[in-house]
């Protein structure tokens, strides 16, 4: 599933293609793609314009003028949001597509697995000054925003005394960060995935979320991580963070910071990777 980076990297790029825009005209190719929404996608948004492109954790919001409504756009497994020439053939695996009045390029929702999904939604306040689509204002703000408070982080983290990484995952603790990006901030951090939260002082908080922001800037400057096709930019491009993790993927190889093998173990319904030599269970 695309991480924090990626869908930066997305949203970037449609803020860039379609902020300003009006929609001349909405075709929903499959019902799945609009399970959340209520009545016809195509009668919400003919006729609005996209006000801006926003981002928080992993789902993606397009305001509309005026209207105290937003699209939102969430990725699941494998949706991708393309910018195209109306003349280019149709994706296999294209679910919705959105044409402007300006008939330049047209914005398609691609999504082999038909995990991601579009609905209209209101906005409500964010607490901060902005708005957020009411659907996901449960979900915490991440690392990277402004706003992020590193104080409340690390009280709710120490209340929680839970496993590092699965406090990471949690959405409504901190957003944006899946299994690639905590085993990398883990990582360089020195700490195990099983470290219990309530162990780790202020400092310790403090170097982890360093880390995870790094991480992340890093990923962002690479255009984020894919291991096979089904992450994209706007453009149909691949990141290639790949080929600088440390940790993730890497089960079997040398830790390049100890020289140990990285191993892999199950955890929470998927794997984490770690080294056990230099990442403190402590």
């Amino acid at each position: 599933m695309p991480e924090l980076p990626e869908v930066e990297v997305v949203r970037r790029g449609l803020d860039r293609w379609v902020t300003g825009r009006i929609i001349a005209d909405v075709e929903v190719l499959h019902a799945r793609a609009v399970r959340r929404h209520e009545g016809s996608l195509k009668d919400d948004l003919i006729g609005q314009q996209i006000a801006c492109v926003s981002r928080r954790g992993k789902y993606l919001w397009m305001p509309l003028s005026g209207t105290g409504v937003a699209l939102v756009a969430h990725l699941g497994m494998s949706g991708q949001l393309l910018m195209q020439p109306s003349s280019t053939p149709d994706e296999t695996h294209l679910r919705a597509r959105f044409t402007f009045t300006d008939r330049g390029p047209e914005l398609r929702f691609v999504d082999q697995r038909t995990f991601g999904g579009l609905m209209v939604t209101p906005l409500v306040a964010d607490g901060a000054g902005g708005q957020l689509p009411e659907i996901i204002s449960h979900i915490a703000r991440d690392p990277l925003d402004p706003a992020f408070d590193e104080e409340a982080f690390e009280t709710r983290l120490h209340a929680r005394d839970t496993e590092i990484k699965r406090a990471l995952l949690d959405q409504s603790l901190v957003s944006g960060i899946g299994n690639i990006y905590a085993d990398e901030s883990l990582w360089r951090a020195g700490l195990h995935g099983r470290c219990r939260t309530g162990l780790l002082d202020g400092s310790r908080v403090q170097d982890l979320l360093s880390h995870v922001r790094a991480v992340m800037i890093e990923a962002l400057a690479q255009g984020g991580t894919s291991f096979d096709s089904l992450y994209v930019n706007v453009n149909g491009e691949s990141g290639y963070f790949d080929r600088s993790l440390d940790a993730y993927g890497q089960e079997g190889e040398p830790c390049s910071r100890c020289g140990t093998l990285i191993e892999r173990e199950r955890f929470m319904n998927r794997s984490s990777t770690f080294c056990p030599r230099c990442q403190l269970n402590s």
